[in-house]
């Protein structure tokens, strides 16, 4: 009852008074990221939620859009604004995902989206992470963060998938607040080099 019904409710009420609590910070940041990134202060980008139906994720933009001699993007730390670092280490980025949780195309709880494009590189396994709608913090966010491998991570989300209930999801919640308030969890392995290597063995079997 709670994965069909009572999750989705309480993901609307508390989304709902979220946005209402954090209003003042909304707007604060809303407006100080209008003028560092030139009347853009919110990012969209396209990603999969429920059954890989797509939507696009609202975020605050924490990059501005500087591009070389060549017309190319820099960097991304060397776009990276003196408020997007603030707003990124305090996890304040997030807070417009809640207009997603309303609208329900996220949850508060599940496996976090990633991006649109490593669709078609998933195994069956991996794809069950799609079963549930995806989350602002799940499961794999709270054990180990960016410091487990990719594979971990999944075997993580499918386990979330599989054990959701509201006990589940408030363990996650409150571990979750205690995570933002450390920083301790290193980036081993960027998901772009996991996905390039399942993408560079697809091709060889392909060729073969």
């Amino acid at each position: 009852m709670y994965r069909f019904f009572f999750k989705r409710f309480f993901d609307i009420f508390f989304s709902f008074f979220g946005l209402l609590i954090f209003s003042p910070v909304f707007l604060v940041i809303t407006v100080c990221l209008y003028f560092v990134n030139e009347g853009k202060p919110f990012f969209f980008q396209k990603r999969p939620g429920k059954n890989g139906k797509i939507f696009s994720i609202i975020k605050f933009k924490s990059m501005n859009e500087k591009k070389d001699a060549n017309g190319r993007l820099l960097p991304d730390e060397q776009r990276l604004t003196g408020i997007g670092k603030f707003i990124r280490n305090a996890s304040l980025d997030e807070i417009p995902q809640l207009i997603n949780v309303l609208k329900g195309d996220m949850s508060l709880i599940g496996p976090r989206p990633l991006l649109e494009r490593y669709l078609d590189y998933y195994n069956d396994f991996e794809k069950r992470r799609h079963e549930v709608r995806p989350g602002i913090t799940g499961w794999a966010q709270i054990n180990g963060r960016n410091a487990i491998s990719w594979h971990r991570k999944f075997e993580l989300d499918v386990y979330y998938v599989d054990h959701l209930s509201l006990w589940f999801d408030i363990k996650i919640l409150f571990k979750t607040i205690k995570k933002v308030l450390s920083s301790d969890d290193i980036a081993l392995v960027p998901i772009e080099q996991f996905f390039n290597e399942k993408i560079r063995n697809n091709e060889s079997k392909e060729v073969k």
